[in-house]
């Protein structure tokens, strides 16, 4: 039986209507960025204990503020499963983060059920079923959809329902439902999809560090990056990342100079683009020295320290099967270089529940008021003084 999909206003208030009615809704989206700087939205797939629907972004007579209002209501937690790129679209689309939030993937790996489990994996774990994944490689753009992939984008909603209760009893019964709630304020914090711009020259990999190279790249990434979302293109489509670092090494200050470089194609040179691109690299060369841009500098670890570090990592695996959980979820491992180092500012691995499970006994191991020791073929962690 195939699932009609909401197209029209009045279907999706009726819809979101009954969703507000409980207390959680699981949500998914289908949407497409190949050629666009925004994810596209195709389709968005919701459902509760009562009612599932999908609903379709695309459709010409559809306003999405009932389903917005949902999202904000705080009575309902909305469930995703690896929710960064749907929470990313729905912020882009109504300027709001679904709140509160429980994001499954991340409750699993607390649960124990390892490091970023996929969706697939965790519905087989759980639920001891198979999913159909002939229908994965959708283009959810076209129209219409057929009755097996509109059954496919349901059950990921439907499911995820069984999956949600499933980790929420484990978590109650764990008493780490705090863990997760912990870890949901990053996804919740809105500086998480904001690009900035200015920012955007440090995802470029360069192995130049001079002060005005770094200056013009980062110039040219934020032309780039503006252009990009003005024109809902993707970054790569206006211009290679070899192209920008090409340019902060020539310093192209008019068209005919543009036009000698590798990679730069004719089209762009004679199009609207060129003016803005060489204003980005004047704008970089004309800078003052003391607004020049620095890499930072990344301090050298003692090797004194490698040792300690070493010592750190068997506690921290000690307490992880102890609990059940990966350590790369509990420390990092510049939290134990800092660690060891004494430095215990701002440090994730020392704070709310991580520090319960780990920071907590690797400052006692730091200070010397704990030993490792092997008896019977077991580790055991003992005060200083005490006897093994």
């Amino acid at each position: 039986m195939s699932q009609p999909v909401i197209t029209t206003t009045k279907q999706l208030q009726t819809l979101c209507d009954a969703m507000m009615t409980g207390d959680y809704v699981t949500v998914d989206t289908e949407f497409m960025r190949e050629k666009t700087y925004w994810p596209k939205l195709c389709l968005v797939q919701i459902a509760n204990d009562t009612t599932a629907g999908l609903i379709d972004p695309l459709a010409a007579n559809i306003d999405l503020d009932p389903l917005f209002r949902v999202m904000a209501a705080p009575h309902i937690t909305k469930v995703f499963h690896a929710a960064r790129q749907d929470i990313e679209i729905f912020y882009h689309r109504s300027a709001q983060i679904p709140t509160p939030l429980f994001d499954t993937q991340i409750a699993a790996m607390v649960c124990g059920y390892g490091d970023q489990v996929g969706y697939e994996n965790l519905v087989g774990r759980i639920l001891q079923r198979p999913i159909d994944k002939s229908a994965r490689f959708t283009n959810w753009s076209q129209r219409p959809l057929n009755p097996q992939q509109l059954a496919y984008a349901l059950g990921d909603v439907t499911h995820l329902r069984l999956v949600y209760k499933a980790l929420r009893e484990k978590l109650d019964k764990s008493g780490r439902a705090s863990w997760v709630n912990e870890e949901m304020a990053i996804l919740a914090d809105p500086k998480t999809y904001q690009n900035n711009p200015a920012q955007a020259w440090k995802k470029i990999k360069t192995r130049n560090f001079s002060p005005r190279f770094l200056t013009i790249l980062r110039e040219l990434a934020a032309w780039r990056e503006e252009t990009a979302q003005k024109r809902n293109m993707p970054r790569l489509h206006i211009l290679r990342d070899d192209v920008l670092l090409q340019a902060a090494q020539k310093k192209p200050l008019d068209i005919q100079s543009l036009a000698k470089m590798r990679g730069v194609h004719q089209n762009f040179v004679q199009g609207k683009l060129a003016n803005g691109f060489i204003a980005a690299v004047k704008k970089g060369m004309a800078l003052p020295e003391a607004r020049l841009e620095e890499m930072p500098q990344k301090k050298d670890i003692p090797k004194e320290i490698d040792p300690i570090v070493d010592l750190l990592k068997v506690l921290l695996k000690f307490q992880c099967q102890a609990h059940d959980i990966i350590p790369r979820l509990v420390a990092s491992s510049y939290d134990l270089e800092q660690i060891a180092l004494g430095n215990f500012v701002n440090i994730p691995a020392l704070q709310g529940w991580r520090n319960d499970v780990f920071g907590k006994l690797a400052r006692e191991l730091i200070a010397g008021r704990l030993t490792l020791v092997v008896a019977g073929a077991k580790l055991k962690i003992l005060p200083m003084d005490a006897q093994a």
